[in-house]
């Protein structure tokens, strides 16, 4: 069994395509198939489930996909050891619900490059559940999601907290609502209203918050980016955690605003998460450090109250009145 066996089988599964791995890996179609069927003779277990659609991880090959993740980070810290981590090239994926983008994950991915720059970094947007089995999975390094303060925190996983901030609307300036303090949920209604889609955290808070009540017009979408959007170009108005709107360019501009929703006391804890394990890629690590010293960088001149970091949510804050997130170092 050789080390490149198992990276090869990686790439698979993260692109899930033996073309598309092989294009990456600059190797011919062929001579990866025949490397993959040499470690499946070799191991006595079909890895992959080949179809016309794609190559996907079979059963038994799930199984042993964490097996494959540990053993090729095990190799990165031997490489680190030797002294040769500035040949590591080893890829950091980051499964994101696209919150906070401007405010911290662009910075952080940026500053990682600088210090990091023969690690590629690969950031893709999904919705919670698939960033969660995807981490389990070996998919993922880190995962970036909402929670909801009061949830329980899943123990599969290491979380740390990184911002909280109230749930608002995402409205254009232009809209009656804007001109208000603070928006209820029965104005909410009066507005065509743009959800995410089920999966998403912000979904379950906003049925809850309407207690089954659908507005008269409504849209489902992906993702905080597509739905500010939406909300520019006047389809209607989202509801979003206030750390995904305040900073963004779109209300940077003053395409669009925010409005706190009256009443409400919860909060949203934006949550950097990665599997349970002893063996953590070095780079990841490294991913992982920056993402938190930025957060602490945001919330020093946030309004909110401090969250505490370790496995959990922090607390503290609730009843904190509503001011912007005041974003510096873009």
């Amino acid at each position: 069994m050789r080390t490149e066996q198992l990276e090869y089988i990686a790439a698979v599964t993260r692109l899930g395509s033996l073309r598309r791995a092989a294009e990456e890996l600059r190797l011919s179609q062929p001579a990866l198939s025949e490397t993959v069927r040499n470690l499946e003779r070799e191991l006595g277990v079909a890895l992959l489930e080949r179809k016309r659609s794609g190559a996907t991880m079979s059963a038994a090959g799930q199984e042993l996909l964490p097996h494959i993740v540990d053993i090729l980070d095990a190799v990165d810290r031997l490489r680190a050891a030797a002294g040769e981590q500035h040949r590591i090239r080893r890829m950091v994926r980051v499964g994101t619900v696209n919150a906070a983008t401007v405010p911290l994950l662009m910075p952080v991915v940026r500053k990682f490059r600088t210090e990091h720059p023969l690690t590629q970094v690969e950031v893709v947007g999904a919705q919670q559940t698939d960033i969660h089995r995807a981490l389990l999975e070996g998919g993922f390094d880190l995962g970036l999601v909402n929670h909801l303060e009061g949830d329980d925190m899943p123990a599969e996983f290491e979380s740390t907290e990184l911002l909280r901030g109230r749930p608002v609307v995402c409205l254009r300036a232009d809209s009656p609502l804007a001109a208000r303090a603070e928006v209820s949920a029965d104005e909410l209604l009066t507005e065509p209203l743009i959800a995410m889609r089920s999966g998403y955290v912000m979904h379950r808070y906003v049925h809850r918050l309407l207690e089954g009540r659908s507005p008269a017009f409504a849209y489902s979408t992906d993702g905080a980016e597509m739905g500010k959007l939406m909300v520019a170009e006047g389809l209607g108005v989202t509801v979003l955690p206030e750390f995904s709107v305040v900073g963004d360019p779109l209300e940077r501009q003053g395409a669009i605003v925010c409005r706190p929703l009256a009443g409400d006391r919860v909060r949203v804890l934006l949550m950097l998460r990665r599997r349970r394990s002893e063996a953590v890629p070095l780079a990841a690590s490294a991913l992982h450090d920056l993402f938190v010293h930025r957060a602490r960088a945001l919330r020093a001149t946030s309004a909110e109250p401090r969250g505490e970091e370790r496995g959990g949510a922090g607390r503290g804050g609730a009843d904190a009145p509503f001011r912007p997130l005041h974003i510096k170092g873009k």
